[in-house]
């Protein structure tokens, strides 16, 4: 967008672009979210900023009335691969926390210095800036939703002291936190500093929010792991400092709908990276409306936009988890898959008895790519060349020689995965869809995907390949596994293996003897 668009969009007060850009007013010295209800600013006085981080580094403070730090993420950081993007993904997972800037630089094949100087001149502001901004959202979030200590919410969120919780959000909100925390009613929380605790968040998100994404959810859940149904998603899941069990539900009676996120037996240092990724799992940072316009101008997806809008593309709570779903649930039903990963999951580690998560049916957490590993072949059922496949990719990880994340683009992620064996290009592109939540995927080859479109309108001269929507068109694949799905009950249907079924092309299922990329998978 330019200037003027943007403008145009302030002007508007229009909601959808919340978070995607920031605007900051030099004759008040603030900067707010495009739809800030106070009287549209003079253009001659309005600068525009990709980041609040960066609004922060002008001098600029946070409105008080539309509080622009409690906006959804923007989608930009998915539909950009160059480091900026990639940098913004890791950042928001807590990439810093973890691993410091020269950690971070150097998984994405950078200096420190280089770095800094990258995003300095693409998004206006160093990493430890943007890493500032994410922890007072964190902070902010935690202040207005919770009753947790002030202390508490200083380390949840990030920072290294309370001195530097308070100057910070001081400086940000022109608020002390109590005064910031005045300003909304807490949800709820339990548990004490440096104990796993439990707490109540609303989740931002762009309208409208369709539920299918449990559903798709719930098709996959594995017992004992994850719990799904119409409206809620709960499951088990291992963070960099313990373990927590997470629950969001989706409340359709509230006024536009509410997502709320319930999380026990968190520590809090891990609030920030949960809280990524579920943001990511739901794929609330998507811009439902430019989506869907695109995807509505294909005659053969007009339809099914206007009786499902903002449909979502489920992303992954967990890179290495994901990476065995998928090869497991290639070549299988949904049902299948599901058997078979429960039976799998009794590698992973158990909680202990009294734990919160027994009383909602949760008991283990997913097993990691180590625990597969050495336990796999015992558990596995079916070819035994898919079996070796899933212990390679999974002894692999463990060892450290496939390394992939949040961090990778389309390539590198194709370039890491090709190579293993049973790994082909429908799954690299389910993989992009799910973890670094790429938006222009369309799995041509996928069984489902070719059902769906022959149950959906015909139209001519338009492309196969559906580049006419991009760079949405892993949206377009959603919603033709949901054309699929709709049919499930007929024998032609029933019998196709896909990834709407859990299963991929068959021209993929073959593992290949030799490992190098290209070859069929």
């Amino acid at each position: 967008m330019d200037f003027w668009q943007r403008y145009r969009a302030i002007d508007a007060r229009d909601p959808r672009f919340d978070g995607q850009f920031f605007t900051a007013v030099r004759s008040t010295g603030i900067y707010c979210r495009p739809s800030c209800p106070a009287r549209t600013p003079k253009a001659e006085n309005v600068t525009f900023y990709e980041t609040s981080a960066a609004a922060h580094e002008a001098g600029y403070r946070a409105c008080k009335r539309c509080l622009p730090e409690a906006v959804p993420g923007t989608p930009a950081w998915n539909l950009r691969s160059d480091v900026a993007g990639r940098a913004m993904r890791l950042i928001n997972d807590g990439a810093i926390s973890r691993v410091g800037v020269e950690g971070l630089a150097a998984r994405l094949g950078y200096s420190s210095r280089q770095l800094n100087r990258i995003l300095s001149h693409e998004l206006g502001a160093g990493p430890l800036s943007l890493a500032r901004a994410s922890r007072a959202q964190t902070a902010r979030t935690l202040l207005v939703s919770t009753s947790m200590k002030l202390s508490d919410v200083a380390f949840a969120a990030g920072f290294n002291s309370v001195r530097q919780f308070n100057d910070t959000i001081n400086e940000v909100f022109a608020l002390t936190p109590t005064a910031l925390r005045a300003t909304a009613k807490p949800l709820g929380h339990h548990g004490k500093q440096g104990e796993a605790t439990s707490l109540t968040l609303k989740l931002p998100y762009r309208e409208p929010f369709d539920t299918g994404i449990f559903d798709f959810l719930a098709a996959r859940a594995i017992p004992g792991v994850e719990l799904a149904g119409p409206t809620s998603y709960t499951r088990t899941l291992r963070l960099p400092l313990g373990n927590a069990v997470f629950a969001v539900e989706y409340d359709a009676g509230a006024r536009g709908g509410a997502l709320t996120l319930a999380v026990s037996t968190l520590d809090l240092h891990d609030l920030p990276v949960l809280l990524s990724r579920v943001r990511r799992l739901f794929d609330l940072d998507a811009d439902p409306v430019a989506v869907d316009e695109a995807l509505a101008s294909d005659a053969r997806l007009c339809p099914s936009v206007r009786d499902t809008p903002g449909i979502r593309v489920p992303g992954a709570v967990d890179p290495q988890e994901l990476l065995i779903r998928a090869m497991i649930g290639q070549q299988i039903t949904v049902a299948a898959a599901r058997t078979a990963l429960s039976q799998l999951s009794d590698a992973g580690t158990r909680l202990p008895e009294g734990h919160p998560g027994h009383a909602l049916g949760l008991d283990r957490l997913f097993p990691t790519a180590g625990e597969i590993a050495r336990s796999g072949r015992e558990l596995l059922k079916g070819p035994q060349r898919r079996i070796d496949s899933v212990l390679a990719a999974a002894a692999a990880m463990a060892s450290g020689e496939l390394d992939f994340d949040y961090g990778d683009d389309p390539q590198t992620l194709a370039d890491k995965l090709l190579p293993l064996p049973g790994v082909g290009p429908w799954t690299v592109g389910y993989v992009a869809m799910r973890v670094i939540g790429d938006p222009d995927v369309f799995l041509a080859n996928d069984a489902a995907v070719r059902n769906g479109l022959k149950n959906l309108a015909a139209s001519e001269g338009l492309p196969t390949d559906f580049r006419n929507v991009s760079p949405w068109r892993s949206y377009a694949t959603m919603h033709l596994w949901r054309a699929a799905a709709s049919k499930r009950g007929s024998a032609i249907v029933s019998r196709e293996r896909s990834m709407a079924t859990g299963e991929a092309p068959a021209s993929q299922h073959r593992p290949r003897r030799q490992r190098h990329a290209g070859s069929p998978g």
